[in-house]
């Protein structure tokens, strides 16, 4: 079986890329398409795409596009519809913003979408921008996306089968293209030596995790995000600046020095860690916060989870299917830092033992999105289309 793999864009490596990576890994002579490939853009994930057969776009040869692909989505029909996939039995798309399920296939070729989500700007989803506060832009946007809405759809009746990477965009796929979707949860990275040790006569001792209750030098928390409007770090620094807790954000983005200018002392940005360095922060983290609106799955929350730390999140989108208040972490029901404060005074106020037990629950909620599980899953999905 000759299989096509198609991604909306190689510029930058968040949980979509890693999905691609993934289904790279199930179907490895699989060949891939994209809209645009910048190595360098990539950083230390470019290694990740080394040796791939990657088919790039016509776009992806005129230079400026590669920086302006988002105010000029309007050429994305052009740019999916260009690609040819007649000798091909299978194209999975990886889709999301830049809307790749939008490739035509033949009668004959099989085209399964695992959609990330639709694209955010075309249903009324906060953004990385916040374009509408500019009215140039503001009008620019509702001239362009009134088609590509249109066209979204459209293209959404191309594909054969739809795989959703949580029940949260399930029911946006059911909403905005009126299809069916089976729930296929993105694979994490789940580490093997953070297993833990519940204390009690059957279980042994917890003496390993006995750094978690030192001090000050591992008494932190941490979040792992683009720094980007719609992840709402802000909150975060707010809540951290009022109780003077350590927070430790692990990313880059867009609004970097914008909330560099509002973190206080107690609060450290970190990027481009290596694998050690970042198992280390998060070994010695008390909890992870997350101030997401609406989104469809959260990575970052669940890998977190494999290192055993609870996650304290915003009830918002895919992460209430991942986060149990009060068993693997804390969901807070309001978007500022006293809704976010009030569910770390209740982590802080459990006992060692019960501590223990929600980081327990952590690790074992995490273990259900193992690679080995998605792997399964995908390859019995495409076996049933036989």
């Amino acid at each position: 079986m000759k299989i096509a793999l198609v991604h909306d864009q190689l510029q930058e490596f968040g949980g979509a890329e890693r999905v691609l990576v993934a289904l790279k890994k199930i179907f490895p002579e699989a060949d891939v398409y994209t809209s645009f490939y910048n190595p360098d853009s990539l950083g230390m994930h470019a290694k990740k795409f080394e040796g791939w057969k990657i088919y790039t776009s016509w776009a992806d040869k005129v230079p400026f596009l590669k920086k302006l692909y988002s105010p000029l989505r309007f050429i994305t029909p052009y740019i999916w519809e260009s690609f040819n996939f007649n000798n091909y039995d299978l194209v999975i798309s990886s889709a999301g913003s830049y809307m790749c399920k939008g490739v035509i296939t033949l009668p004959k070729t099989k085209h399964i979408c695992y959609l990330h989500h639709p694209p955010r700007y075309l249903y009324g989803y906060e953004t990385a921008i916040e374009w509408q506060r500019y009215w140039p832009i503001r009008v620019y946007a509702n001239i362009i996306n009134k088609p590509l809405r249109k066209w979204d759809y459209l293209s959404s009746q191309r594909v054969d089968h739809f795989i959703a990477n949580s029940e949260e965009t399930k029911k946006r796929i059911q909403k905005f293209y009126r299809r069916d979707a089976k729930v296929i949860y993105p694979p994490v990275t789940i580490p093997d030596e953070f297993k833990l040790v519940i204390p009690d006569s059957d279980r042994g001792s917890s003496k390993n995790l006995d750094f978690l209750f030192r001090g000050n030098d591992t008494n932190y928390y941490i979040t792992t995000s683009r720094l980007a409007r719609a992840k709402h770090v802000e909150v975060l620094i707010k809540a951290a600046n009022k109780e003077k807790f350590n927070l430790k954000i692990i990313g880059t983005g867009r609004d970097e020095e914008f909330l560099k200018s509002i973190a206080g002392k107690n609060v450290e940005f970190l990027s481009n860690l290596k694998d050690e360095e970042f198992k280390e922060v998060y070994k010695n983290a008390k909890a992870f916060l997350f101030a997401s609106v609406d989104e469809e799955f959260g990575i970052a929350p669940v890998e977190a989870m494999g290192y055993g730390i609870p996650v304290i999140a915003y009830a918002s989108g895919g992460v209430k299917e991942t986060v149990i208040d009060a068993k693997n972490g804390y969901l807070y029901d309001e978007l500022n830092e006293n809704s976010l404060i009030n569910k770390i005074k209740m982590l802080n106020a459990l006992s060692k033992n019960e501590y223990l037990t929600m980081r327990n629950n952590a690790r074992s909620s995490a273990e259900k999105y193992t690679f080995d599980i998605f792997k399964e899953n995908i390859v019995n999905f495409t076996r049933s289309l036989k």
